[in-house]
């Protein structure tokens, strides 16, 4: 625990995530989608304003981001080959060390699922009887977040729901001189339709089945809350709930029982549901975000992931 404290006070970032103030642009990330091998910017359906990026075009993006307020970034690598062996480490290294060289006054998360990459979609790999194989998805796993950190990731946030992967990462993270790069953990991430236009963007779509063996059940509030609470003990610095909405009760109980700042991510279907209503007439899209902010802000949350987080200074000024 006190190696988490040094980390969550170690910089002005970190620092605001976890601070109990109401939620502002300070404590908003944004996601961005970089994917290789693309000479234009793409569009993604169902989340205006939100693109699969050019390894080019994720610069002037960033830059806008900035410029509007935005400090932290969740950065989602789609790479162009599907792979169930290996990593696409130029692509993955060259651009996460652009993007920190050319903008160094910033934060910049990357998720560490491995759906992206897999043949697959899925975040594991399995044994031929169908089982998760889970000794090899949990060395897959840390081995892309020390590729990431090693290209200077400032923090690391496995999203995959592997049992052991925080202390996994923890271990390989320590062991490479990489001991204050801070995780922020999906801790309590259940099986959602709220997922639709993400899988789009990421390309990461199962080929089969679902994902029930791994991701939570919603119905099941008490394994919810108990796999924040192993993710802390593993060593996870910030807890997040998502979908954000759907676990927006489940805040307030997880911040009790570790003791860490637990933020929401408000996923692409929460936020195109709200594109949705405002297309069709039925609401004023940016009071109607504001709105879904505020419930977060009472419901507790340290922090909040969020395709509109580009927007949030203008809306809280």
């Amino acid at each position: 625990m006190k190696k988490q404290t040094l980390r969550l006070r170690s910089n002005q970032y970190l620092r605001n995530l976890g601070e109990t103030g109401s939620l502002n642009v300070k404590k908003m990330i944004q996601p961005l989608f970089l994917t290789e091998g693309t000479t234009d910017k793409e569009p993604i359906k169902g989340l205006p304003n939100v693109f699969r990026d050019t390894n080019e075009s994720i610069f002037h993006q960033i830059e806008s981001d900035l410029n509007a307020g935005v400090t932290q970034f969740l950065l989602f690598m789609v790479p162009k080959d599907k792979s169930d062996t290996s990593f696409p480490k130029d692509f993955y290294h060259s651009n996460i060390s652009a993007i920190k060289k050319k903008f160094p006054n910033m934060f910049l998360w990357l998720d560490t699922c491995i759906c992206s990459v897999t043949t697959t979609g899925h975040c594991c790999h399995f044994h031929k009887s169908g089982t998760i194989d889970l000794e090899l998805t949990l060395k897959r796993l840390s081995d892309l977040a020390l590729i990431y950190a090693d290209a200077g990731a400032d923090g690391i946030a496995p999203s995959d729901m592997m049992d052991g992967r925080v202390g996994s990462h923890r271990k390989i993270l320590d062991a490479n001189g990489h001991s204050m790069v801070p995780i922020m953990s999906y801790s309590t991430k259940f099986k959602s339709n709220f997922y639709g236009p993400f899988r789009g963007a990421a390309d990461s779509a199962p080929q089969f089945g679902d994902r029930s063996g791994y991701q939570l059940d919603v119905r099941d509030r008490d394994t919810a809350i108990h796999t924040s609470i192993r993710d802390k003990e593993e060593g996870a610095d910030l807890l997040m709930v998502k979908p954000g909405m759907t676990a927006i009760d489940l805040i307030g109980p997880i911040k009790e029982k570790t003791g860490l700042p637990t933020g929401a991510y408000q996923v692409s279907g929460e936020y195109a549901s709200l594109v949705y209503l405002a297309n069709e007439g039925f609401l004023n899209f940016e009071e109607g975000l504001k709105e879904t902010w505020d419930v977060f802000r009472r419901a507790g949350s340290s922090y909040l992931i969020t395709y509109g987080a580009r927007l949030a200074q203008r809306l809280y000024s």
